[in-house]
């Protein structure tokens, strides 16, 4: 299945993402297609970075891969954002089958 949210870049051996960050959110969690972008909810409020830096910690704990792997390259203000994670094309394959799935959230804001 292709999808317009995400690709492999071969030459650059990493997973481009394309999301919509609904930050302010009770938990961290994953809810679904967002037109052509994958909607990731954030346990973090859009002050001082802490959305970004929230976003990272949840790709890096659902993804299991280190957080100096996930880097948001485009948006880092705006609520769409264009994020690179590097590492082989099983990602995408892994992405997928989240989005597929109901999430439960990995954590809340205390």
């Amino acid at each position: 299945m292709t999808s317009n949210w995400h690709r492999y870049d071969p030459t650059r051996h990493c997973l481009i993402l394309t999301l919509h960050a609904q930050p302010g959110a009770r938990t961290s969690q994953i809810v679904g297609l967002h037109g052509d972008a994958l909607k990731v909810k954030i346990a973090a409020p859009a002050v001082d970075n802490k959305a970004n830096v929230a976003l990272i910690e949840f790709l890096s704990v659902t993804l299991g891969v280190q957080k100096s792997m996930i880097a948001v390259r485009h948006g880092a203000t705006s609520r769409r954002k264009v994020v690179e994670i590097s590492g082989g094309p099983g990602l995408a394959a892994k992405l997928e089958a989240l989005e597929k799935l109901p999430q439960k959230p990995t954590y809340s804001r205390r």
